[in-house]
């Protein structure tokens, strides 16, 4: 049996051609209806899966009250802001939402309270920080005044270019 929808189609194409199998014998030996192979004898690409529209959610109704919720408390102190458990309560008992799990409220709040911030212009700070050199530019390094006899604490006692601490080698 064909891996994927593609090699379905080649599969069918080929034993359709080379082997002359009519639709009724492909669509049995594939397990597939003939509208699929009638497909695959059309177009060698499978058309691709329609986008299903959106869910309808028990929360739709309540989100712009959930987020008037956030909006008023986003000047509050950090310890006065409403959790999550308290927008829930509160859609509960001043709005009678009784289809609505904590769960689902809690979702989406976790999404849409930075969202609200960031639309407040509150966001967080921009943490991008350009490249001051140009890609393939070299850095000189500058020895003026290094000298080796200054570091008594690394040494090269196996003569290997690699320096090694001295206190590594007495343990």
């Amino acid at each position: 049996m064909p891996l994927s929808k593609v090699d379905l189609y080649a599969a069918i194409r080929h034993d359709a051609r080379v082997e002359g199998l009519s639709s009724r014998a492909l669509s049995t030996k594939y397990g597939v209806g003939r509208r699929t192979v009638a497909m695959a004898l059309e177009s060698v690409w499978p058309a691709p899966r329609k986008q299903l529209p959106p869910r309808i959610s028990r929360l739709d109704p309540f989100k712009a009250t959930i987020d008037q919720i956030l909006r008023e408390y986003l000047d509050a102190p950090r310890k006065q802001r409403h959790t999550a458990k308290r927008v829930f309560d509160r859609l509960i008992d001043e709005h009678d939402a009784r289809g609505v799990t904590y769960s689902m409220v809690r979702a989406y709040i976790a999404v849409r309270r930075p969202e609200i911030r960031v639309e407040e212009g509150r966001g967080p700070p921009q943490a991008f920080v350009p490249q001051t050199h140009h890609p393939g530019d070299v850095q000189t390094e500058d020895r003026t005044g290094y000298e080796r006899s200054k570091f008594r604490h690394w040494v090269d006692a196996d003569r290997d270019s690699c320096n090694t601490r001295l206190i590594c080698m007495l343990r």
